[in-house]
């Protein structure tokens, strides 16, 4: 398994590309199943999670053509069965995305529950409840959600109970070729939900107020190809940010969106960072100077991103002050806290709320990775070690950072890949 083995106390400073969204690819890819043309996928970023969806489309028996700029050609015409089987889902969770498209494009779908939640816990049975409401038959059975339709699901109100994300895109997918008009209200804003919207516009389908807490679906009876580029990753540029940042450093960050990082942004400020932007660039320098502890809330879009709470939890262990992190977008997402406090972090949890109260340097140690955002923020608590950290575990971190130790490298960080 391989681990990081990082020698702390080195200033980043240089410039790095950011990559494609994964949480924008992901259902980009399952959406290349509403139409039997080929869609072309640009700006896909070269991860764990990308090879895995690609790898459940071939299973169905969709082909899929890489050329030499790396962007994906698919067509769903070849497709076989409608199933995706439990050994792929299990190790990604946003396999579900296939659900809503096959659905709605085949008539039918069969797709493992996804692996270690049950049911309530984590909002499936959301996706499941507004596609019966459209007139999809489900059934859950043998560990897979079974879902039929006779003729083509049908356009109708759906309010979301919670906030999520991939239940969002499954049912905008869907409504793009149902009968009539859908509604989705209380639909999450976030910026990949927008992304996956314009791709679907760009096949054809009609879209109104992706970004809004209400979504419009007007169905089509078919949707074509297209040529469409990802957009970059805003989680991945934060996690680049707070690294300058917690190493004193400097940064250029190119190829990215600042207008979708700026709670994040404003965080960074309040630390002490000196931040510039242009239209695909953000520039962050710390000009030598220890960061000021921030307390950050994470809620959905266009709130603090739970996806960036550890790498802040990470600054906020060697800053000035004291910082409160409250989490309340998932439970049991401080599992990094102690690997950190096994550094000489000095951090409390109560409840939902992390207490970090910063100290002048960690000490590196042997960590271990828990999720993919928790591994990011042991990567960066390993960067401002006085001596060696060796992360274990870390193909969390490459299901969703491509080649991290190469673009730390080239800010100067010494980090190195060891295969054990």
């Amino acid at each position: 398994m391989d681990k990081l083995l990082i020698q702390g106390g080195i200033r980043l400073s240089g410039e790095i590309r950011i990559a494609g969204a994964k949480n924008s690819a992901l259902p980009i890819l399952a959406a290349t199943l509403l139409t039997t043309d080929t869609v072309q996928v640009r700006n896909l970023p070269h991860l764990y999670d990308i090879t895995t969806m690609l790898e459940l489309l071939g299973c169905m028996g969709i082909e899929h053509v890489v050329d030499a700029k790396l962007n994906v050609d698919i067509s769903s015409s070849s497709i076989k069965h409608c199933s995706a089987p439990y050994d792929l889902v299990k190790t990604m969770r946003a396999s579900i995305l296939v659900l809503g498209p096959l659905l709605a494009h085949f008539g039918k779908a069969e797709v493992a529950l996804p692996g270690g939640c049950a049911i309530g816990s984590r909002p499936v049975n959301l996706h499941i409840s507004a596609l019966q409401k459209m007139g999809a038959d489900i059934v859950v059975e043998d560990g897979y959600i079974k879902a039929s339709v006779d003729g083509r699901l049908k356009g109708c109100h759906i309010f979301m109970d919670m906030c999520t994300v991939t239940g969002t895109e499954n049912i905008l997918m869907a409504a793009t070729l149902a009968i009539g008009q859908t509604v989705i209200e209380n639909a999450a804003r976030e910026p990949e939900v927008v992304d996956l919207a314009n791709c679907l516009i760009a096949m054809g389908a009609d879209i109104k107020g992706a970004g809004t807490d209400t979504i419009v679906i007007n169905g089509k009876d078919r949707l074509h190809g297209c040529s469409y580029a990802v957009m970059p990753d805003r989680i991945e540029t934060g996690t680049y940010l707070i690294a300058a940042a917690a190493t004193r450093g400097r940064i250029k960050c190119k190829d990215t969106r600042p207008d979708t990082l700026d709670a994040v942004l404003s965080k960074l400020q309040e630390a002490g960072a000196d931040i510039s932007v242009g239209e695909d660039w953000i520039e962050l320098d710390m000009h030598g100077r220890r960061p000021k502890a921030v307390s950050v809330r994470t809620a959905p879009y266009p709130a603090f991103p739970t996806d960036m709470q550890a790498q802040f939890t990470a600054l906020n262990a060697i800053a000035t002050g004291t910082g409160s992190i409250i989490e309340t977008v998932f439970e049991n997402r401080f599992m990094h806290v102690q690997e950190m406090n096994r550094m000489g972090a000095n951090m409390v949890v109560q409840g939902n709320t992390v207490i970090v109260t910063g100290v002048p340097v960690l000490k590196g140690a042997p960590v271990m990775a828990t999720d993919l955002r928790a591994s990011a923020s042991l990567v960066i608590a390993g960067l401002v070690g006085d001596n060696e950290t060796l992360i274990d575990r870390i193909y969390h971190i490459d299901r969703g950072y491509e080649c991290i130790e190469e673009k730390m490298q080239s800010l100067g960080a010494i980090i190195r890949r060891i295969h054990s």
